[in-house]
């Protein structure tokens, strides 16, 4: 049977599907959902028994051994876009709405929490990290400054609403900043040494204030979405295509896997994915396997 997704915003091409995918440290994958339409950015929930994915605005989660979705009921909101996290307790789920503002729910749905400040200036908060505590979140924010340069930075913001803390402050574009399990580090994709538009590498800074700037890839791909495992051992990370602007749909991808401090990567699985493949953290949380979704064309 096909379960039929609220129609919004991507669609997939003609011969085209979205296919929920669960792999192992050995590259062995396995298919437990297809669908007809885009869904996007699995997370693994903290007892390792759902995944919850987006689609069509609005939130889904499903068994991680397959079955059939279960909405996840957000209230008000019905424009949720793949920025989402869930807490470490299990008990929450933090989202980004296309409104530009972050919400907390119950993982079990119910009303929306709003935890992002309105600002004198346009500011777009996109959800990506919690901290293991889960006090604080992580987001980029695209920023229209007084001098009307757009840009975008990496904050946090209390969980339950608070000051923002800007983290970086910078003209090139930074994006998918997550923690680390120990919450010392903030893990991110930048362009900061780029030397062509796209370049994006991954770097690390500290979580408190944005210092210590590390970079930990160095190659011709474009990396994008450190992921860090439950564990601290291994980084996912999802690469594009040398001259990639961005982090699109519809490409050709390796998921990568290297040390927490950098080093070589290795390619665990290749596909045709991109945008909505791996936005957000999906590794289980006993850091042996990741969710991610594939786009293949057949």
């Amino acid at each position: 049977m096909t379960y039929s997704f609220p129609r919004r915003g991507r669609t997939l091409a003609a011969g085209q599907r979205a296919e929920l995918t669960v792999i192992d440290l050995a590259g062995n994958t396995q298919v437990i959902f297809t669908a007809d339409e885009v869904i996007e950015a699995p997370n693994w929930s903290a007892d390792g028994q759902w995944l919850v994915f987006n689609a069509g605005g609005k939130l889904f989660r499903i068994a991680a051994t397959g079955g059939t979705p279960q909405p996840i009921d957000s209230g008000h909101l019905a424009d949720l876009n793949n920025d989402h996290v869930l807490s470490p307790d299990g008990t929450t789920i933090y989202v980004s709405s296309d409104d530009g503002h972050l919400y907390a729910l119950p993982f079990a749905g119910g009303t929306p929490r709003r935890v992002s400040n309105s600002h004198a200036t346009p500011f777009h908060y996109y959800l990506h990290g919690i901290s293991p505590d889960g006090l604080t979140l992580s987001y980029v924010a695209i920023e229209q400054r007084e001098d009307g340069e757009r840009q975008v930075n990496v904050f946090s913001i209390p969980a339950a609403g608070g000051a923002d803390t800007r983290l970086t402050d910078l003209s090139m574009p930074n994006d998918g900043p997550e923690y680390s399990p120990d919450g010392r580090w903030i893990y991110f994709n930048s362009e900061l040494a780029a030397s062509r538009p796209g370049h994006a590498q991954v770097f690390r800074m500290s979580a408190v204030d944005g210092s210590g700037l590390e970079q930990l890839t160095f190659d011709s791909l474009v990396n994008w979405f450190p992921h860090l495992s439950p564990d601290g051992k291994q980084v996912a990370v999802l690469s594009y295509p040398q001259g990639t602007t961005g982090h699109p749909a519809d490409k050709d991808v390796l998921l990568r896997l290297m040390g927490p401090d950098g080093g070589p990567l290795r390619v665990l699985a290749s596909f045709f994915g991109g945008q909505g493949t791996i936005n957000v953290n999906s590794w289980s949380p006993d850091s042996q396997r990741l969710a991610y979704v594939a786009y293949p064309k057949v």
